[in-house]
């Protein structure tokens, strides 16, 4: 399987691209999850998702910082660009948080794209807080460009519960496990290309290649573009 990995602007990197090019979204952009308050999401990434005692150090990534109306707004102009180069029938796919679930579902159909449900990441061991539910899922919103064919496997047959990567293994502050994204990608048909446009640490790029999918993916930060770069290189390939 083929990848291309771009380092630069996601909207600007976006318009580039020919139309009906990709079969799939399926992108994690920054949600500002880790603040409540506005002190909170205007702190550094580093603050908001990294414990002190971790003992080692992630690089901060930026547009993390947009409160509900400015997130619904940005998403709105980047998914109207991404309608334009998904074929007929694309899945979109996209990580969000409680806080801005509702927020994400409104800028999904804003772009274009018919809403078609939510499906929840349970993590097995949420972090407790005394007197109130622990918060132990995110989300992914998803939905699709039009009509979607009505053939193949039924996906997610089982719960999504998946630990987040141990900070010994993870690269990026808020990297998904690439065991959700393998299960997410799988209903791209093989050989179909998915477009990430928030690469991060390149984990989609692993899932896909591992899944038998062409990946395509945009980096703004140059710390995790070359993460993310070296990632990709380290799998073998999986052709023939």
């Amino acid at each position: 399987m083929s990848y291309y990995l771009h380092h630069g602007e996601a909207l600007a990197f976006i318009r580039t691209l020919p139309d009906a090019c990709v079969d799939a979204l399926v992108t994690d952009p920054p949600y500002s999850s880790g603040g409540q308050y506005k002190g909170d999401r205007t702190s550094k990434t580093s603050a908001k998702y990294q414990r002190n005692d971790a003992g080692k150090r992630f690089p901060d990534f930026s547009g993390d910082s947009r409160d509900q109306r400015g997130y619904l707004a940005w998403c709105t102009v980047w998914l109207s660009e991404v309608y334009r180069v998904l074929r007929e029938g694309a899945p979109v796919v996209l990580f969000t948080d409680w806080r801005q679930l509702p927020t994400t579902t409104d800028a999904l159909q804003c772009g274009g794209f018919t809403w078609r449900g939510v499906v929840p990441w349970n993590k097995p061991h949420p972090r407790p807080s005394k007197g109130r539910f622990a918060q132990g899922s995110e989300f992914v919103v998803w939905g699709s460009k039009g009509a979607m064919a009505d053939d193949g496997p039924c996906h997610a047959l089982t719960p999504w519960i998946f630990s987040p990567p141990h900070f010994t293994r993870k690269i990026h502050l808020t990297e998904k496990p690439v065991e959700l994204l393998r299960e997410i990608v799988r209903i791209v048909p093989p050989g179909g290309t998915v477009l990430d446009l928030f690469t991060g640490s390149g984990a989609t790029g692993e899932a896909c290649i591992r899944e038998g999918r062409d990946f395509v993916g945009c980096e703004l930060s140059a710390e995790y573009y070359a993460l993310a770069k070296e990632r990709l290189e380290r799998l073998p390939s999986l052709d023939g």
